[in-house]
């Protein structure tokens, strides 16, 4: 049967899919645009849980605040490639997820993959027509809601890293440098304190073998080890690090001097702790030649 224009035009901004795909789904419907909209929609799920296997280490991270500034949602949204992290589409995704959690105060990944995003639409939904369009893997990996009644600091490097700051006390203007300087120098907690023993205890062992290969005596190897461990907590540890505006004085300093406490941050950058494939080029075409020369 023929198929007209306006009939694709109408499915293409229902589903988000390419013209062939409409036109096709069209055809095997008999022009019946809420069937062929389902069919495209089944489709497109087989060919998202499809590419679902797919590294997605690319992507961007996108903070939201509310109109008062005393509430930020952070998200990250993965994709294959950075080609695709640009993508206009993409990118208005992202935006929208970061809307909703926002809007929702959604507590989690699950809460917010069931989330509408419009009338009978969810973010996991969106997320596989969105698949289905652009042909990458496409994941939402994690998203928080941090709200505080003090100030509280949002910065974004790029697309790429992300963080928030709450602060009890001080200002606006130190919350967003604090942001600033977590994005850069990614502290793992908040201070020397909050270390956790078995991360203190490892430390020390290996600080102690390194100490020991000196030839130094045991009393002066002890003083060795807790004073380089105490360098090694400051260097994970917000407040024992030097300020990024200011490297002569150090975070604790900082606050000390602005009458403020940092309440909680939060760091997050595109496709931390994702193994990514490494693709070995040379290895690829040596085995294309050998499999070519068996035959």
């Amino acid at each position: 049967m023929s198929v007209t224009a306006e009939a694709v035009r109408q499915l293409r901004e229902r589903t988000g899919a390419g013209m062939m795909e409409c036109k096709r789904a069209l055809v095997d419907t008999g022009g019946n645009l809420d069937a062929a909209a389902e069919l495209m929609r089944k489709q497109g799920l087989a060919k998202a849980d499809k590419k679902a296997a797919r590294i997605a280490a690319e992507g961007v991270i996108v903070i939201e605040r509310s109109p008062d500034g005393h509430a930020a949602a952070m998200v990250e949204i993965n994709c294959e490639t950075d080609f695709v992290a640009r993508e206009h589409d993409f990118r208005n995704f992202a935006a929208d997820v970061a809307r909703l959690t926002l809007a929702g105060r959604l507590p989690d990944l699950d809460a917010l993959l069931a989330a509408e995003l419009a009338a009978g639409e969810s973010v996991d939904t969106r997320r596989r027509a969105l698949v289905a369009k652009i042909g990458e893997n496409i994941s939402v990996r994690r998203c928080l809601v941090l709200e505080n009644s003090g100030p509280l600091g949002a910065y974004v490097h790029g697309t790429r890293i992300g963080a928030l700051v709450a602060l009890e006390g001080g200002t606006e203007a130190l919350a967003h440098d604090l942001a600033m300087h977590v994005a850069a120098s990614n502290p793992r907690y908040r201070s020397a304190a909050e270390v956790p023993t078995e991360v203190l205890a490892k430390e020390r062992e290996i600080l102690g073998e390194q100490a020991l290969k000196e030839g130094k005596s045991p009393e002066i190897t002890a003083r060795m080890v807790e004073g380089r461990l105490r360098k090694s907590l400051n260097e994970i540890s917000l407040l024992g690090q030097p300020f990024v505006k200011d490297p002569d004085q150090s975070i604790e300093k900082l606050l000390a001097g602005a009458g403020a406490r940092v309440l909680r941050f939060e760091r997050f950058e595109v496709g931390a702790g994702i193994e990514k494939k490494q693709e070995d080029f040379v290895a690829e075409v040596m085995a294309q030649v050998s499999a070519a020369v068996g035959r």
